[in-house]
């Protein structure tokens, strides 16, 4: 009887196994923080993204399609928003000049930002609108 083996562990598989347990959460956790950190970009372009939709589809009901320039902020300057209105130039006709009198083409730059402490993330959004004759051509800021 005095020949019994005990079995078990020795401490340097107990440190080695801790270690690997160790650095299996660290890779975890980060992954995880990541994770947040992109729903949290996700949700911050998706907020950015309905205030740029709502300040065009304003456009030409609330505000006109006129030459100009304006800006703003929403949720307490969370979001600040810059928008641009100028005539369209065709590219394929340079010397083109538009009529006064009739539907005329502007071309549209707006640009939201956000971020904590300064602007971090942009929206860049470019798009086209046509004003039809006799619609108001003032701009009201």
């Amino acid at each position: 009887m005095s020949g019994r083996c005990q079995r078990g562990y020795t401490l340097i598989e107990v440190i080695v196994a801790f270690a690997v347990l160790g650095l299996a959460l660290t890779l975890l956790l980060g992954t995880l923080s990541n994770g947040t950190r992109q729903v949290r970009w996700a949700a911050d372009s998706g907020h950015a993204a309905l205030h740029a939709r709502s300040l065009l589809d304003g456009l030409g009901i609330d505000t006109p399609v006129a030459p100009g320039s304006s800006s703003g902020e929403f949720e307490g300057g969370r979001y600040r928003w810059s928008m641009e209105i100028a005539p369209y130039v065709d590219p394929a006709l340079p010397g083109a000049l538009p009529d006064p009198g009739g539907r005329q083409l502007f071309e549209i730059a707006l640009d939201v930002d956000w971020g904590e402490r300064g602007p971090r993330e942009r929206l860049q959004v470019h798009t086209l609108r046509l004003r039809e004759p006799g619609a108001m051509a003032t701009w009201l800021p």
